[in-house]
């Protein structure tokens, strides 16, 4: 396994063996032909030290992994992409489970440009749209910015996403992830640093939570929350959708104003309020009348008045997890649907707090914060 090094004075790290390192700003990492920027005010790699330890897998990309001592919970994130694609909290009965669903669909063997797709896990899709021209920028490509904490309690990995000069946005994101005996928590720092502009976000902080098959699952809480049916948004490519299942939303959707189209009209901020009501649906909203809402059939719904927190139960794994929201309005649901086998592909049920249906505007230096707890009731 080749290592990494660090450029700027700093020594070479390889995997699975424990240094301790003050990285200054803006050094260097190489992975193969790519290189990936490391932005670290001051901290501690090594899994003895802080509990987080590095693997490259192949040329454009590694996985940072955490884990608490004792056998405690561990979770693991892919570089520069930030997608989270494991959550092993340490249930009652001493062992680990895995809470998050992921997907590896391989490259073709005589393809050596583009890496396997990993879908699935625990992801941001965000937009940054400026209110002048309307170009969006999104915070797709991460570097990690400070890992704090220690095993012994728990473990902060922020990563940190800037627009270029060259984009008209003037936005930095950071996604701060915190390993905790029972939780992990993804929260989200948006930033606006424009002087004259706002900014308009979209998007959202999703999971595909592992669930035995979508007919054993129910999501407790959401009664008399009202909700629109929508097709799965396609700026996250994460999301593992079925092909079958536009063909069941596909008729209910004919009303639906993207995002895209709606900015693409701005002119000025004289109209932000009317904007903004114009990012709702104009068809009436439903209600939920189902408190323990059974999710065996397809369905992809955003739900506008759901409480903050909500609990995801799995009869056939005995298993529940409670998703908290903090920031976001909206929440937004996506079941694939039962018609496959247990335990494959699309054993999974996709929740995660939202700003779909209406922007977050963010004034010029301003700044917002929102995110998504997974709870492990079950230790």
């Amino acid at each position: 396994m080749m290592g990494i090094i660090y450029y700027g004075g700093l020594p070479t790290i390889n995997v699975n063996v424990n240094v301790k390192v003050n990285v200054a700003a803006k050094n260097i990492i190489h992975w193969g032909r790519r290189k990936l920027p490391i932005l670290a005010a001051a901290g501690t790699m090594g899994s003895r030290e802080c509990g987080v330890s590095l693997k490259e897998i192949g040329d454009d990309c590694c996985v940072m992994s955490m884990a608490l001592d004792n056998g405690g919970s561990s979770a693991k994130l892919m570089l520069p992409s930030g997608l989270v694609t494991s959550f092993k909290p340490q249930m009652w009965h001493g062992a680990t489970m895995e809470l998050l669903h992921t997907s590896v669909s391989a490259a073709a063997s005589d393809d050596i440009i583009n890496p396997p797709l990993v879908q699935g896990g625990l992801s941001l899709a965000l937009s940054c749209q400026n209110d002048i021209n309307g170009i969006p920028w999104s915070p797709n490509d991460w570097s990690v910015h400070q890992v704090t904490g220690t095993p012994q309690d728990s473990i902060q990995i922020q990563l940190i996403s800037t627009s270029s000069d060259e984009q008209q946005v003037n936005a930095q994101v950071k996604h701060i992830i915190t390993l905790g005996r029972d939780a992990l928590t993804s929260e989200v720092i948006v930033s606006n640093s424009s002087t004259s502009s706002s900014i308009y976000l979209t998007g959202s902080a999703i999971c595909h939570l592992a669930v035995s098959t979508p007919d054993a699952a129910y999501a407790i809480g959401l009664q008399s929350s009202d909700f629109f049916i929508r097709p799965p948004f396609a700026p996250n490519s994460t999301i593992i959708i079925p092909p079958d299942f536009m063909t069941v939303v596909q008729d209910s959707t004919k009303a639906w104003l993207p995002f895209n189209k709606l900015f693409a009209t701005r002119r000025n901020e004289d109209d932000i309020d009317s904007l903004a009501r114009r990012g709702k649906p104009d068809e009436e909203a439903q209600e939920e009348d189902d408190n323990y809402k059974h999710l065996t059939d397809k369905l992809c719904r955003i739900y506008t008045s759901a409480p903050r927190n909500l609990t995801i139960i799995d009869r056939g794994r005995r298993n529940s997890v409670t998703v908290g929201r903090n920031g976001f309005e909206e929440v937004y649901i996506l079941s694939p649907g039962s018609e496959h086998e247990w335990y494959n592909k699309y054993s999974y049920i996709c929740i995660g707090n939202a700003a779909l249906l209406q922007p977050i505007i963010l004034k010029p230096q301003t700044q917002w914060k929102g995110g998504l707890q997974l709870w492990n009731p079950n230790s």
